[in-house]
């Protein structure tokens, strides 16, 4: 059983939401951005910031121009800000190596810095209307339910998910491509992990999992991801306090964020470790190269 791509992708032309990185006028360094700002952050926190980093820095070579320390304080409270050093890094490279233009093929996107399997195809797909099989965590819903007849999809396997989804795309690229943010944007809308809008669905009447009766998902539960007073939550709390100024500033600035000294100590010694926060010679703190 597979998924039928015409129905599919007539659905995406009505239904898929109209997002600046999917725009004719978009650019493959703006899909880039855009990429690397979505993974793990919703679109309604991504779609601002992501505007405001392409008027400001058009360009590979213009985000490669500044400082560390600016592209970080300019990612704001996206979280995970490693991405931010990584997009710097990647952005260097395309600047220095191909001629600020991004990559459009898998090899050579995966060979930037910081670029992984999902990012480089989803580039290639969505930038450059290539034929390549872009796998995330709503796309495997959906293949799971729709073809296997399962709940939800189980543990990752990049070897199976992408042979999943590889053998359904279809073989022209411009239609593979259109295909793939389809699938993607029917698990977001439509085939969601709680409460599906099953009788919106495109494929319903093909649906493997509706045939089966809607069987619960039965696999190794996912871990419930919490924030509130994690090491991730008191991390964000000591970038908020260097975000907000220009200049190093003394621990005692950075203790009172966070009452526990013993989390709060290694969550900074941990930023040191990541490059997101350097020490000057006198022992205060500041983000990376503005001191």
């Amino acid at each position: 059983m597979s998924i039928d791509a015409d129905t599919l992708v007539d659905w995406f032309a009505t239904a898929g939401r109209d997002l600046p990185w999917r725009r004719p006028d978009r650019t493959p360094w703006g899909v880039l951005v855009s990429e690397i700002m979505l993974q793990q952050t919703p679109v309604s926190r991504v779609e601002p910031v992501w505007r405001e980093w392409l008027a400001r820095w058009p360009r590979p070579s213009d985000l490669a121009a500044e400082s560390q320390g600016e592209v970080l304080r300019a990612w704001g409270r996206l979280g995970y800000p490693r991405r931010a050093l990584r997009l710097h890094a990647a952005a260097s490279a395309i600047a220095d190596e191909h001629g600020d233009q991004v990559p459009s093929d898998v090899d050579t996107l995966l060979a930037l810095p910081g670029i992984g399997s999902y990012t480089a195809r989803a580039v290639a797909a969505f930038a450059y209307g290539r034929r390549a099989p872009v796998v995330d965590t709503n796309v495997r819903r959906v293949v799971a339910r729709a073809v296997h007849g399962a709940g939800d999809a189980g543990p990752p396997s990049n070897t199976r998910d992408m042979a999943d989804v590889e053998a359904m795309l279809p073989a022209t690229d411009a239609t593979a491509a259109r295909f793939s943010a389809a699938l993607m944007e029917l698990g977001a809308l439509v085939c969601t992990a709680r409460s599906p809008r099953c009788a919106d669905c495109p494929l319903f009447d093909g649906c493997a999992w509706q045939r089966a009766g809607r069987p619960a998902y039965t696999g190794p539960a996912k871990p419930v991801q919490k924030y509130a007073g994690t090491d991730r939550h008191v991390r964000g709390l000591l970038l908020e306090v260097l975000r907000g100024t220009g200049e190093p500033v003394a621990k005692t600035r950075l203790d009172v964020v966070w009452p526990q000294a013993g989390q709060r100590d290694r969550c900074l010694d941990s930023l040191l470790v990541d490059g997101l926060v350097e020490q000057t010679a006198d022992g205060r703190f500041a983000l990376p190269g503005e001191h």
